[in-house]
């Protein structure tokens, strides 16, 4: 919404408030993760992009806003398609043994993990 409680007005206040901190400090990107979250009203690609537009460190806070507000989504269909379908279910990455597996494999072996412990 526009207005004083509207996002931008809240990222304003936190540039404000903590604008003297360097920009990949823990502080600033967590209170504006939790702005971007509370002003998306359930919304991923909203939560995403304030998160992003907010400034800081954006990929970082894109990442982690995207990934608090599909864990609140409750599954990943609840996720708009144009941010999952490109992916096809399966992660690029260097860690050995890794690369190509599906995320609703790699989900399975964490949660096994977490079980373990």
């Amino acid at each position: 919404p526009a207005g004083p409680t509207g996002f931008d007005t809240v990222v304003d206040a936190l540039h404000a408030r903590y604008g003297h901190y360097h920009w990949v400090h823990a502080v600033p990107n967590t209170a504006l993760i939790a702005a971007a979250l509370t002003h998306a009203d359930g919304d991923f690609t909203r939560s995403v992009c304030h998160a992003v537009s907010g400034g800081w460190d954006t990929d970082s806070n894109g990442a982690t806003a995207g990934s608090l507000a599909g864990l609140l989504a409750g599954s990943p269909a609840a996720l708009p398609d144009r941010w999952t379908a490109p992916l096809k279910n399966r992660l690029a990455t260097t860690v050995a043994g890794f690369h190509g597996i599906g995320f609703d494999t790699l989900a399975h072996l964490t949660a096994q993990e977490a079980a373990r412990s």
